[in-house]
C-alpha cells in the first residue's frame, strides 16, 4: 500500500505548477489539517529516533516544516540547508538540477558537524532527486559523513522521476512516507 498514513487525500496535486508538465503535489492543505500534519510528522520523528541521529537537516523551505518538530522532539540540534545567499555565514555550496531549473544548496561552514555524526535530512518531496543528493553530497563531501550516517526521510516520493533510485543507488538511506506512481 503506498498510502498507509491515509494522508494522500491531504495533498493536492496541480497540474502544469510552476510550469507545463509538471503535476505539482501541493502540501498546504496538509498543512491547513492539523490531524493530518500530525499524521506526517509523528512517523517522520520515529523513523528518525530509530535512526538514532545527532542532528537534523532540514531542506528549504519546505523541508523547514517538517524538520522543525522533528527536532524539538528528539531534542536535536536543527541545522539549515538553504537557497544561496540566505545564510549569514561562509557556506559549502553544491549545484544541482530540478526537474523544472537549476539552483543551489548551502550549509554553513560553522556548522557543528563532525565525521562522526550520523545525520537525517528532511525534506517534503523527492522528484529527480537533486536537491536530495546535493544536500547529502555536500554533507559527506565537506563534512567527511559516511554515506550510510545519511538518512534522508521525505513525505511524498515521486519515484517514476528517479530520484529515489539515485538517492539509494549513491549509498544513502532513504524513507518515504506516500508515494505516486
Amino acid at each position: 500500500m503506498d498510502d498507509p498514513l491515509d494522508i494522500k487525500r491531504h495533498i493536492r496535486c496541480v497540474e502544469d505548477f510552476p510550469i507545463k508538465g509538471v503535476k505539482y503535489r501541493d502540501i498546504t492543505s496538509l498543512l491547513e489539517n492539523p490531524v493530518a500534519f500530525k499524521k506526517a510528522c509523528d512517523p517522520i520523528t520515529d523513523i528518525s529516533r530509530r535512526f538514532e541521529p545527532d542532528l537534523i537537516v532540514g531542506i528549504e523551505s519546505r523541508g523547514f516544516i517538517f524538520s522543525s518538530p522533528v527536532a524539538l522532539d528528539l531534542k536535536l540540534p536543527l541545522l539549515l540547508a538553504r537557497k544561496p545567499g540566505k545564510l549569514p555565514h561562509e557556506s559549502f555550496s553544491r549545484s544541482f538540477d530540478l526537474e523544472y531549473g537549476s539552483t543551489s544548496i548551502e550549509i554553513q561552514k560553522n556548522s557543528q558537524i563532525t565525521g562522526k555524526d550520523k545525520i537525517v535530512i528532511i525534506d517534503d518531496l523527492v522528484a529527480t532527486g537533486g536537491t536530495a543528493l546535493a544536500c547529502c553530497d555536500l554533507l559527506s563531501d565537506h563534512f567527511e559523513i559516511e554515506r550510510p550516517n545519511i538518512l534522508f526521510v521525505v513525505v511524498i516520493d515521486l519515484p517514476l522521476l528517479g530520484g529515489s533510485r539515485r538517492i539509494r543507488e549513491s549509498g544513502y538511506g532513504l524513507e518515504v512516507l506516500v508515494t505516486y506512481k
